[in-house]
Formats: structure tokens, C-alpha cells, sequence
């Protein structure tokens, strides 16, 4: 029996990036259930993918190198229990709000806060003291604002 994803859960795929559920759809023409996902990083991208595609177990002999058993794994994100600085920081639109947002975290910053936050903006930063992993994300978001209205679109 195949688990349909819902609106609003959190996924992780097997690469390591997080998509929100945006909701179930229906193909016209098969009848096919689509689950209609957004990437929770960059520009935040809408996919569409096959339910029995997205809940499938990874072949091994593809991805040996993958720590999922399943291509999307679901995550257990409780809102009330993410600082609300943080859901702030996933909704800001620019990356000087987000800098702002990360200068108003540094007393209370946490190790998972910064794995959340890196993963939108799409960034990985390494493991070490949490002061350290501070100023390296601080780093990679003052880059990122530089070039941020530069890009050709």
C-alpha cells in the first residue's frame, strides 16, 4: 500500500534538499495521482512527479553512495517546535532579510537551526564549533547577497 503525501509535509530527497507538498493532482487524460511539490531552497521550484515515483525505494545498484532507503522521506517538522525566527528566515525574500534574521539568532543559534537554514539557500556548511559554523553561513550569505540582483535571469 502506497502512504500519499499530503499538503503542507516536508520531504527530504535522498539528495538532501526539502520540498513542501503543495498538493495532490489528478492528470487529466490517466487519471494518474501527481504529487505537486516546492523546492524548499534557491528559487523555490514547483515539480511534479507520479505518487508511486516519489514514494519509490531507491535501486541500490543506482544510488550506492545514498543514506535513504527512499527516493522522498518524510520529515518530522513540527512548527510549533521551530523557532519562529527560523520560519522567518525560510520566508524572507531577499538575502539581506535573511542576514538580519541570522544576526538576531547568534545568541541562540543552534546546530540544526543552521542545517535547516543552509539547505534553502542551497549552501553546506561544515561541521565544527557552532560560533565557527556561525561566521561560515554568515560568510556564505553575505557572498550570496552580493551577487543576488547580478545574476542574469
Amino acid at each position: 500500500m502506497i502512504t500519499v503525501p499530503k499538503k503542507g509535509e516536508i520531504y527530504k530527497h535522498f539528495k538532501g534538499n526539502l520540498y513542501e507538498i503543495v498538493t495532490i493532482a489528478e492528470h487529466s487524460e490517466t487519471g494518474e495521482e501527481l504529487v505537486i511539490y516546492q523546492a524548499l531552497y534557491g528559487e523555490g521550484k514547483i515539480y511534479a512527479r507520479p505518487v508511486s515515483d516519489f514514494v519509490v525505494k531507491l535501486p541500490k545498484e543506482k544510488y550506492p553512495e545514498a543514506s535513504q532507503e527512499y527516493r522522498f522521506v518524510l520529515q518530522d517538522v513540527k512548527e510549533e517546535s521551530v523557532d519562529p525566527l527560523v520560519m522567518e528566515f525560510l520566508d524572507a525574500g531577499t538575502y539581506e532579510e535573511r542576514l538580519e534574521l541570522l544576526d538576531k539568532m547568534k545568541e541562540t543559534i543552534t546546530d540544526d537551526m543552521i542545517n535547516t537554514m543552509a539547505v534553502v539557500c542551497d549552501v553546506e556548511v561544515p561541521e565544527g564549533e557552532i560560533s565557527v559554523r556561525y561566521e561560515n553561513f554568515k560568510n556564505c550569505l553575505i557572498t550570496l547577497r552580493k551577487y543576488e540582483c547580478s545574476r542574469l535571469r
